[in-house]
């Protein structure tokens, strides 16, 4: 690690007033047995109804690396991310949850990992603390995901993890509104490894992921880099086209060869049912990739900002130029290297 390494911790907080305390003192004293710096600690407040913007607040008038972006409203999860990633001016930025179940104390074996040469880090979670019907549908969404995704997705891995700058730089780039990070960052690319982490039961308070945002999310992931679903509708709709031809085949011969004529009216009447719902399936499924489609023609902004709390003494404000010009000195150096090259 360099001596002028400079690393963001990113965490999304909605009302978490309970675990912040533990949150920020685990995190603080990880940062400052880091080596390089300053670091910063950027918490995005997605329209917290609790005092979780005002203690962040007061945390940053005590320390310069906290920040606090404050959107206007809750606008979810993976849009409070979003937000992190386009504020933090880190080389290298962490990912986390500010439940605790992601330990801030696992960071600096991320740095390492990271310092090998890789782009991206993400965790492996091991020894979930969930109910075991969740852990059954974690386990195979993960697996599902694997399986129909156009890319390679990593088994178990949330959000937590490191990325580079330029990895955080293309994120930034990608204008979706139905966004599955976990799923960007793979298709990103550049050289991406695991480690496995076990995951922390939750310090305090509710989880804000029900079992409908869980859903949701799922499927956010699944329509984002998939069309399998499409495509086995059409595949469903082939073996019906086949297998009611080869009946019509049959009941033909059967009339003309042995001249009777193929009985059963439960049968056919919970055929027609079958079919149609079959198809009013699919036409859900094709809706969810019209609606989202419909969402993104729209073009409205992921999120909003309410403001920006940053203190005076933060490195951005302190070292701008100073930012830029090393900036200006690492472009040279790279197209020295590429002409020596």
């Amino acid at each position: 690690m360099s001596a002028g390494f400079r690393l963001s911790v990113a965490i999304p907080l909605h009302n978490e007033q309970s675990v912040l305390p533990e949150l920020l003192r685990r995190t603080l004293a990880m940062l400052d047995a880091l080596e390089g710096g300053p670091h910063e600690l950027l918490f995005v407040d997605d329209g917290s109804s609790d005092r979780s913007a005002v203690m962040v607040e007061e945390a940053g008038m005590a320390d310069a690396r906290i920040v606090l972006v404050e959107l206007s409203r809750n606008f979810g999860h993976q849009a409070a991310l979003s937000a992190a990633l386009d504020h933090v001016t880190g080389d290298a930025v962490v990912v986390m949850d500010g439940d605790l179940q992601d330990a801030p104390e696992v960071i600096p074996q991320l740095v390492a990992k990271f310092n090998e040469g890789y782009d991206v880090v993400y965790a492996r979670r091991t020894g979930r603390k969930e109910s075991l019907l969740l852990r059954g549908c974690y386990f195979v969404f993960y697996r599902l995901m694997a399986t129909l995704s156009d890319i390679r997705m990593p088994l178990d891995s949330g959000d937590f993890g490191i990325m580079s700058r330029r990895v955080v730089d293309e994120l930034r780039r990608m204008p979706e509104h139905h966004r599955y990070l976990r799923g960007m960052r793979s298709w990103v690319g550049y050289r991406q490894t695991g480690m496995v982490v076990e995951r922390s039961e939750r310090h305090s308070g509710k989880s804000k992921y029900g079992f409908l945002r869980l859903l949701k999310l799922a499927a956010d992931g699944l329509f984002a880099f998939s069309i399998v679903p499409i495509r086995a509708a059409a595949l469903l709709g082939f073996a019906a086209i086949a297998i009611s031809t080869l009946f019509g085949l049959y009941a033909v011969i059967a009339k003309v060869v042995m001249h009777q004529s193929p009985q059963g009216f439960t049968a056919l009447l919970l055929l027609i049912t079958f079919l149609s719902g079959v198809l009013l399936f699919f036409l859900g499924v094709i809706g969810e990739y019209v609606g989202r489609i419909y969402e993104e023609s729209k073009g409205r902004p992921l999120y909003i900002v309410s403001q920006i709390i940053r203190s005076k003494d933060h490195p951005l404000n302190l070292s701008t130029r100073a930012w830029a010009l090393r900036g200006e000195e690492e472009a040279l150096a790279r197209r020295g290297e590429s002409r020596r090259s």
